[in-house]
């Protein structure tokens, strides 16, 4: 039963959506309204098993005194914090309007600065990337590589003054070769996710039930 009513649930689900989205129809749209005024009250009991589930995992984790269980409590304590400190005191603590809440204070000098770093380490990790991957090893290589030179050389001043058709040229690169290679790229992430879903709803792909897909 853990593995077939879930499977016969978005079997069922999944058919219907298809179906109501070839075949429009009053019955067919009533069912999709339908499906649409629950999907909230789905993702909010979604939302709890998902939290119960994480303190599930990092309180294991501190429990058996797992490697680098002290990180577990750096999330489980802002997890339970910031929601109780956003209903205790929706406002400052002085009470004025103007000034910020707890919550919006706590977010604004913690998540932001986190937020800034991370993204801050991923353009070095893009950076070193990009290094690695314009090496011009072979002939395709080196096109990548100078067509990348020619569009970033494009997107700022000093390329207009090198030369005045390096905007030009960068901006056909921009609007032809690349937008062709991106198509590409989303017809194929399309066709994934299509073939994925199909999956999914004919019970092929069970992974998504965890231990009872096995």
């Amino acid at each position: 039963m853990k593995r077939t009513v879930p499977l016969m649930i978005v079997m069922v689900g999944g058919i219907l959506m298809m179906v109501q989205y070839f075949i429009p129809h009053q019955y067919s749209q009533a069912v999709f309204d339908s499906y649409v005024s629950w999907a909230p009250i789905i993702a909010a009991f979604a939302l709890i098993l998902g939290v119960g589930s994480l303190t599930r995992v990092h309180a294991h984790k501190i429990r058996r005194k797992a490697e680098n269980w002290q990180y577990s409590w750096a999330v489980l304590i802002p997890l339970y914090a910031m929601p109780v400190l956003a209903h205790i005191w929706p406002v400052s603590l002085s009470g004025g309007m103007d000034e910020p809440s707890i919550f919006h204070f706590l977010f604004m000098h913690i998540q932001v600065p986190i937020q800034a770093t991370m993204f801050s380490m991923l353009a070095f990790y893009i950076a070193s990337a990009a290094f690695r991957a314009f090496r011009a090893k072979s002939a395709l290589a080196t096109v990548l590589l100078l067509a990348a030179v020619i569009v970033m050389l494009g997107q700022v001043p000093i390329g207009d003054l090198i030369a005045k058709w390096f905007p030009q040229i960068g901006l056909w690169i921009l609007r032809y070769p690349n937008l062709a290679a991106k198509r590409a790229i989303m017809l194929g992430v399309g066709f994934g996710i299509l073939a994925t879903n199909l999956k999914i709803i004919f019970g092929v792909e069970r992974n998504w039930l965890g231990g009872a897909g096995k």
